[in-house]
């Protein structure tokens, strides 16, 4: 994770110099926090009640590059320029999680119920990435009227880094008491099918939402994001998928964030 943080001081001296070259590109920049919702392996797949309960929490700093003021590259007022901006992100989020739902809702005195109940982990991930973000109005209009609103969609992909442990209170994970037996079963070239491990993948993500115009250099912005990672190693759970045929996806997040976005001069 040392090295996305790196990479992303790196990236963002690129910004600042290019920013000197070219004077005609507009920089904003905010940050972004807000509940975040880690689809894993733990608990009963398509449960409210366990998504809700195996809940984190997310923060983000964002700049977005806004072509709109290029009159260098762009001379006239294209459709590209009015309606699309780059949006670069750095990210980190930490979960904690638990088996929810009808799988520990059995009997009490039953050893498979007590092993999910004692299982737990925790989840940190450290994102950068980009998006090609499109503005359904016009942003020179939207910068004009304010307390007015311009929803958006984003499509990009980003390099993250995560930090995931599995536990359990009844005993160390991987002996026949305390471990659930699913969990037994080596899986994906590890010996079992839980890690306590660090590692890095790519994902995919989209965001829908929209800004709402503050001041004349400052907006407020909500998003939906969905995050699909490459990997099912994200939460530290991952049962062999050749045996066990409900785990049919990777690891996967929902984040709704609220932001702040403030106008640099150009």
């Amino acid at each position: 994770m040392q090295k996305l943080l790196y990479l992303s001081i790196l990236f963002s001296i690129g910004f600042s110099k290019s920013s000197y070259a070219q004077k005609t590109l507009a920089h904003e920049i905010g940050i972004i926090a807000g509940p975040v919702e880690l689809r894993s392996d733990y608990g009963a797949r398509n449960d409210i009640g366990n998504n809700f309960k195996n809940s984190g929490f997310g923060v983000g700093l964002i700049h977005f590059l806004n072509f709109s003021y290029n009159q260098r590259t762009f001379s006239e007022d294209t459709y590209f320029k009015e309606h699309f901006k780059i949006r670069t992100e750095l990210s980190y989020s930490k979960s904690e999680l638990q088996h929810f739902g009808k799988y520990v809702e059995g009997n009490p005195n039953s050893l498979g119920v007590q092993q999910l109940k004692g299982m737990f982990g925790k989840t940190q991930l450290l994102n950068f990435g980009m998006q090609l973000e499109y503005n359904f109005i016009n942003i020179h209009d939207f910068e004009r009227n304010y307390r007015t609103f311009n929803p958006f969609v984003s499509f990009g992909a980003q390099i993250s880094g995560y930090k995931t442990e599995a536990n359990s209170s009844l005993g160390p994970l991987g002996t026949v008491a305390a471990t659930f037996p699913k969990y037994l079963t080596p899986s994906d070239g590890h010996p079992f099918g839980f890690s306590t491990e660090k590692g890095k993948t790519f994902s995919l993500v989209s965001s829908v939402g929209t800004r709402y115009k503050l001041t004349p250099m400052s907006d407020l912005m909500i998003d939906l994001r969905f995050q699909y990672f490459d990997t099912d190693w994200i939460d530290g759970l991952n049962p062999n998928r050749n045996i066990y045929k409900e785990n049919k996806t990777n690891d996967w997040l929902l984040w709704l964030n609220v932001g702040y976005i403030y106008y640099l001069d150009n």
